[in-house]
């Protein structure tokens, strides 16, 4: 019964969903809005990715940032 009871609640903290971070980018010339870190996205996308505002804790946050401040997702930009 412990076993069972100690496996169920490994299984139950495994499944649970992964909170996410976003972040806005100037990736290739364009503003995207991703949930990989900085370090993961120039890994991903080399050094034309750059990191464009702050954290946040939704993807509708950080579009919201992008529309607000920096014209929208898609819109061109630059990491100079």
């Amino acid at each position: 019964m412990r076993a069972t009871l100690l496996a169920f609640l490994v299984l139950a903290a495994t499944a649970a969903p992964a909170f996410a971070d976003y972040f806005v980018y100037c990736d290739n010339g364009r503003i995207s809005v991703d949930s990989r870190d900085a370090n993961q996205m120039r890994i991903a996308r080399g050094s034309n990715a750059c990191q464009l505002g702050p954290r946040f804790t939704s993807r509708s946050g950080a579009q919201d940032f992008a529309r607000r401040t920096l014209g929208g997702e898609g819109r061109s930009c630059s990491c100079r």
